[in-house]
């Protein structure tokens, strides 16, 4: 952290909006408000409800998304932003003008800055089990070649880790591999554990651990959004690395109980908001 900085943590999201779901970057704003860093929200597509629900939106032109960034960037905001998300792209010139935000904001000069750095998390949105891929296949390859070696941490579904790597993930000591060959570290959501749990997987070149809670059918859509905010939080408020997935671990499964107790249509993100800065949900932590 930068010394004597009266700064607040500021984050620039580039993903999607959806305007009554809590899901893409318009559920990370939510999250990343909770943790009192400020978010500046680029959408890379703009819908009222979710398409799982039969939403019809409308994507971002290239030359709007493009001017949207240079309006953020003529702001001087460039030269504050101390975390990146990206999520959702729809068109591969999206995933271009991405490439060339997260190198511009790294060049930029943060002289107010509240951080020495800019953190870079790319969560590769691309398909997840069963349905597969839900992106243009050109959307796909594009954020691989493009965005994640631009990326700190990398956080993939574990079929987007399968889709990435190219190589089998059907055991622990598999996925561990595939995040490892990507040569970024890594946070890995959706992995099947024992005991009808689900968990995080956090992969460095050092390390891997792995963070499990029950797993619960037929949630509401957007806790791998939730997931990369929250760990975004973390590194930018310094927290280590493997902290920030413990805590993103617990906000999760704060979410999942909170979601079944009050039969929430929605992750209640807004209403959870001192619950995911400071989850007591209980999970399980294993080293590998």
């Amino acid at each position: 952290m930068a010394e004597l900085s009266l700064a607040m943590p500021l984050a620039l999201i580039l993903s999607s909006f959806v305007a009554a779901s809590r899901i893409g970057g318009g559920a990370q704003q939510y999250v990343l408000a909770a943790h009192r860093i400020d978010p500046v929200l680029a959408p890379t597509v703009m819908f009222g409800r979710s398409p799982a629900k039969g939403g019809v939106g409308e994507v971002t032109a290239p030359q709007v998304l493009a001017q949207m960034l240079a309006d953020i960037e003529a702001d001087a905001v460039f030269g504050l932003v101390d975390l990146v998300l990206t999520g959702h792209f729809s068109l591969p010139e999206q995933v271009d003008i991405a490439a060339g935000v997260l190198e511009r904001v790294r060049a930029a000069n943060r002289g107010q800055a509240y951080a020495d750095r800019p953190v870079v998390v790319v969560d590769p949105v691309m398909g997840d089990t069963p349905k597969g891929l839900y992106v243009k296949p050109e959307v796909a390859e594009r954020v691989a070649s493009r965005l994640v070696p631009l990326a700190d941490w990398i956080t993939p579904n574990i079929w987007e880790l399968w889709r990435l790597s190219g190589r089998p993930t059907d055991s622990l000591a598999e996925t561990v591999a595939a995040a490892r060959a990507l040569g970024r570290p890594a946070l890995v959501t959706s992995v099947p554990a024992a005991n009808g749990e689900i968990g995080l997987l956090y992969v460095t070149a050092e390390a891997a651990t792995l963070f499990t809670h029950p797993r619960v059918e037929n949630l509401p859509n957007g806790t791998g959004d939730l997931v990369a905010a929250s760990f975004g939080a973390g590194l930018a408020e310094g927290l280590a690395p493997e902290a920030a997935a413990l805590r993103a671990a617990q906000a999760a499964a704060e979410t999942v109980q909170a979601t079944l107790e009050w039969r929430a249509s929605e992750l209640p993100i807004v209403a959870l908001a001192d619950r995911l800065v400071n989850p007591r949900a209980t999970v399980h932590v294993r080293r590998l």
